[in-house]
């Protein structure tokens, strides 16, 4: 176990670097945006920034202007982004509506749920639903619960500060998503750099769409290793049990869908979360102290940080009226799920983290029939990883002011690539 740590700090720091050099300025691709259309992907600290409050109050229904002529509206209303997600017979997601438009072709086709439309969706759907019901997930708790304290041991045993993303956030979803697979320990440091270039801006749509490209290729070869020998992973257990029913290229779509979302989410909402209590002594005694606060805790967290910032891209199948607007047939309408999260739905003071605010029907993992296949194992990740930090470390404190964390901008996934922490 330590050799396997030690591979996985080295890639953590070799991805540091990586995003880091990237992120050094705009790219041809960023600047042929009008600033606008990028407005529901910025943040101020970890709050979206107050246009796009702005926006929800004035437009729900709002157009964005985006280059070569193509028509694109940006839904930040909650019912109305309900409506756009739950209706995927007036909605497509099939990733054909993309083809000839930016540049892109059919061979950049990520596949997967996120790209699919019933009755392919529901066909691929029900492959991966029975691995992800609760029952089979308990089965990861003790392992879980495990790879957590490996991590706050390696933290324990550092001298100075640490990096809480690199030492704790991107290991614990990066061991639980291998764990879960059946993929091996060595190819962490491929898939955390493809996931987090897909969803960055910054890297360019080339970057982002070659990225697909070279993480889909890896998984092909992935899926036709398990076909000879089949393990007793997720991927093992869909080709033991349905066969040639699936094709390679759709395994490999859902391995890569669950490879990517599991990862990258996952990783942001452990060090985002991780600045939320440390900012706030009165959450971190909540968590440390009480056994039975993690659940609201965790369920105003998701709603409050939202970190998949935008929906995958919708396509109107017909005209159709969304709230007050008129849509026509074929234009892409974007939803902006952390715009929709903070709306006065949730209450008056929608815009501020309240544990106690109880139950609400967010939209952090979507709605509908593309809602988060894995949003339950996101849950168990993050209610097992916050208690065991706080206590572990009770005196966990940032090592920078809070107004130098480098937060990432621009990415569909908002996150944080550097959280230097003191534990004692």
């Amino acid at each position: 176990m330590r050799e396997l740590r030690s591979k996985l700090i080295a890639w953590a720091g070799r991805r540091y670097l990586e995003v880091k050099q990237r992120r050094g300025g705009d790219t041809p691709t960023l600047s042929l945006l009008p600033e606008e259309s990028l407005m529901p992907l910025r943040r101020n600290g970890l709050d979206p920034v107050t246009e796009l409050a702005g926006v929800r109050e004035s437009e729900p229904v709002s157009r964005v202007k985006l280059p070569l002529g193509l028509r694109a509206w940006l839904v930040t209303g909650y019912e109305e982004a309900r409506t756009v997600l739950s209706s995927s017979d007036r909605f497509s997601n099939d990733y054909t509506n993309l083809v000839g438009k930016a540049g892109l072709g059919a061979n950049q086709n990520p596949g997967g749920l996120g790209f699919a439309d019933p009755p392919d969706h529901t066909r691929l759907r029900k492959l991966l639903t029975p691995e992800f019901t609760m029952r089979r997930l308990r089965r990861l708790g003790p392992r879980i619960d495990e790879i957590i304290a490996d991590q706050l041991d390696a933290m324990a045993a550092a001298d100075g500060p640490v990096d809480l993303v690199k030492d704790f956030a991107l290991p614990i979803p990066s061991l639980v998503v291998a764990e879960l697979l059946g993929v091996t320990y060595e190819d962490r440091d491929l898939f955390q750099r493809l996931s987090t270039v897909r969803f960055d801006l910054f890297a360019g749509a080339g970057a982002s769409f070659g990225a697909v490209s070279e993480s889909l290729s890896y998984v092909l070869e992935l899926v036709r290793r398990q076909r000879e020998a089949p393990g007793e992973g997720l991927l093992g257990s869909i080709i033991t049990e349905h066969g040639d029913e699936v094709t390679d290229t759709e395994l490999a779509g859902l391995v890569d869908g669950v490879l990517v979302g599991g990862l990258e989410t996952t990783v942001s909402m452990l060090a985002l979360g991780a600045i939320v209590l440390l900012e706030n002594r009165e959450h971190f005694e909540l968590v440390r102290e009480r056994d039975d606060a993690i659940e609201d805790f965790v369920e105003e967290l998701l709603r409050y940080l939202t970190v998949v910032q935008v929906a995958f891209p919708r396509f109107a199948r017909e005209d159709v009226t969304v709230g007050e607007v008129r849509i026509r047939k074929g234009d892409i309408v974007f939803v902006s799920l952390s715009g929709a999260n903070r709306d006065g739905v949730f209450g008056a003071d929608a815009e501020r983290f309240d544990p106690a605010r109880g139950a609400t029907q967010h939209l952090a993992f979507g709605w509908g029939v593309h809602r988060c296949v894995g949003a339950e194992l996101g849950r168990m990740e993050l209610r097992a990883a916050y208690p065991a930090l706080v206590r572990r470390f009770p005196k966990l404190r940032l090592a920078v002011p809070a107004g130098e964390l480098p937060y990432r901008q621009t990415s569909v996934v908002f996150g944080i690539d550097f959280l230097p922490v003191l534990t004692n």
